[in-house]
């Protein structure tokens, strides 16, 4: 790819001789990457894919719109590339399910992420909503393969759990998608739970009684020890 006029090879403006040290170089071109997946993140929530336009996403991340190309050559490379983002923190997230076998313990530690994901990457999950919501045009080949794959693993874990007797028999897609709508509600809805909350957004004492109450349900609705969960839920 042929560099910007002005530009160095991180696609940076031309700075003085300190910029030109390699440290220098890497750290510019990984903040350039977080403004850039910020901005993104927020300009495609707002206005979808189709009325999201690359200029837009250079101009709230306060960055000349060549040197963005030369990160994300496309508009679809970048709303790939923050679909992603807010998935893999998603699978990371699921860990719980590898890490330990108790279901109270690595359900408890699942829903307690996703809501803190909810409450930190909003604007990530409003654009995979609005993806969705729209059929999936740009990621329908995401969802047939990496989505379906990861579901398929931790449906596995699920029924592992209800042959043992250690929860309720129900169906492991829809508890997955119980908990995923849920939990998401908290980031795609969070304007309507502020207005409702007197014009606020939950403080830190009513986030950790939401995550409490979300947990409790869950687990009791599946037969799992609700008491213990809600204990784990705050440490």
């Amino acid at each position: 790819m042929s560099e910007a006029r002005g530009t160095d090879e991180t696609g940076e403006p031309a700075r003085g001789q300190g910029s030109e040290r390699p440290g220098n170089r890497g750290a510019i071109r990984a903040e350039n990457e977080r403004l850039i997946l910020k901005a993104a993140e927020e300009v495609f929530a707002e206005s979808g894919f189709r009325g999201a336009t690359t200029g837009m996403i250079a101009e709230r991340a306060g960055i000349p719109k060549a040197n963005l190309h030369y990160y994300f050559p496309t508009k679809e490379a970048l709303y790939r590339r923050v679909v992603e983002h807010i998935f893999n923190i998603w699978l990371d997230a699921a860990n719980s399910f590898d890490e330990n076998d108790d279901p109270v313990d690595a359900l408890t530690s699942y829903i307690s992420k996703k809501m803190d994901i909810s409450r930190e990457h909003p604007t990530g999950s409003k654009v995979w909503a609005n993806e969705i919501l729209h059929r999936a045009p740009v990621i329908q080949d995401y969802l047939e393969t990496t989505l379906r794959d990861w579901t398929a693993s931790r449906v596995a874990v699920i029924r592992r759990w209800i042959a043992d007797g250690r929860i309720a028999p129900v169906d492991p897609h829809h508890l997955l998608y119980m908990i995923w709508a849920t939990t998401q509600h908290y980031a795609d809805f969070n304007h309507q739970i502020a207005t409702l909350n007197g014009g606020h957004p939950l403080d830190e004492e009513q986030f950790a009684s939401a995550k409490r109450t979300v947990t409790e349900i869950i687990l009791t609705g599946i037969g799992a020890r609700a008491d213990r969960s809600a204990d784990k839920t705050d440490t």
